[in-house]
């Protein structure tokens, strides 16, 4: 009877462990089809015979982002929005280019590590560690050539520490890592949240939270 048990208790932990994940795709390539009917966790696959070299490629990347913004950056994705080919893959990348002092906010990708290099001018990165370890700053200031990596999840930054053009290509580790742009969560949530949680949260008052708020 004991045995019987342990053979159980095997078959249970093998079965656990086989239907917790898979690790990667199930067939060569998942070609999203953006128009099917079928809602999962990602994009439908189309017929693998339909699959051209088009849902594989994007050009483009080696254009400057317009960063006549008010932060001073732009970022130009390469997700599977853009190639419906990395559907599955777990992969994407993106360019962002900085004028003169420009930034990209404190921001979190949910669902994907960043890996950067700089590719031209000098850069000033870095994030934030959980509450847990205490909301250590680790932050770098990087050169043509240089690379970092910004873990999971983590709020990080960065920003132009030159007085010329920077540019930057990062990796992610999925193919919609999302992007959650601190200050654009916060304080220009529709609808917004309530000034005097926030008031109390930034340990300040509602006039200065409605001020921010009327920015965004």
């Amino acid at each position: 009877m004991a045995s019987h048990f342990l053979v159980l208790g095997i078959l249970v932990a093998t079965c656990s462990v086989s239907l917790a994940s898979d690790p990667s795709p199930l067939q060569d390539f998942c070609v999203a089809d953006t128009n099917g009917p079928v809602l999962v966790n990602g994009l439908a696959c189309k017929d693998p015979k339909l699959a051209q070299a088009s849902d594989f490629s994007f050009s483009g990347l080696h254009l400057p982002g317009n960063t006549s913004n008010p932060v001073g950056s732009k970022v130009t994705p390469v997700t599977v929005a853009q190639i419906p080919g990395l559907n599955t893959l777990g992969i994407s990348m993106a360019r962002i280019d900085f004028a003169p002092w420009g930034i990209n906010p404190p921001h979190t990708h949910p669902r994907a590590t960043e890996i950067l290099t700089v590719i031209e001018g000098t850069l000033e990165v870095g994030f934030v560690t959980s509450n847990q370890p205490g909301n250590s700053l680790i932050t770098k200031t990087l050169q043509m050539g240089d690379v970092f990596v910004f873990p999971k999840g983590l709020v990080h930054f960065q920003r132009n520490a030159g007085n010329g053009d920077a540019v930057a290509i990062v990796a992610l580790s999925s193919q919609n890592p999302g992007v959650i742009t601190v200050a654009n969560a916060v304080f220009g949530s529709k609808p917004a949240i309530a000034d005097d949680l926030l008031a109390r949260s930034f340990r300040t008052d509602t006039k200065t939270i409605d001020w921010i708020q009327s920015k965004f």
